[in-house]
């Protein structure tokens, strides 16, 4: 529980100070945006991978315990 909270309050903080960050997470290149007349589409592939590559690892090292 202890681990999750603090999982959380530094996603929080990631968030709230994530414009002011040189890595904007949301906005790296490959990431798919589509801007039509009316609407836009936004899919951020690269996000995704790097915050699965990241969670894996983390995984993995909390499971070699």
């Amino acid at each position: 529980m202890i681990i999750i909270g603090l999982v959380l309050v530094a996603v929080g903080l990631l968030m709230t100070l994530g414009d002011r960050l040189p890595l904007k997470l949301g906005r790296l290149p490959g990431d798919i945006v589509v801007r039509g007349k009316n609407s836009v589409f936004y899919f951020p592939i690269v996000t995704c991978l790097i915050v699965s590559a990241v969670l894996s690892l983390v995984m993995w090292v909390i499971g070699r315990r």
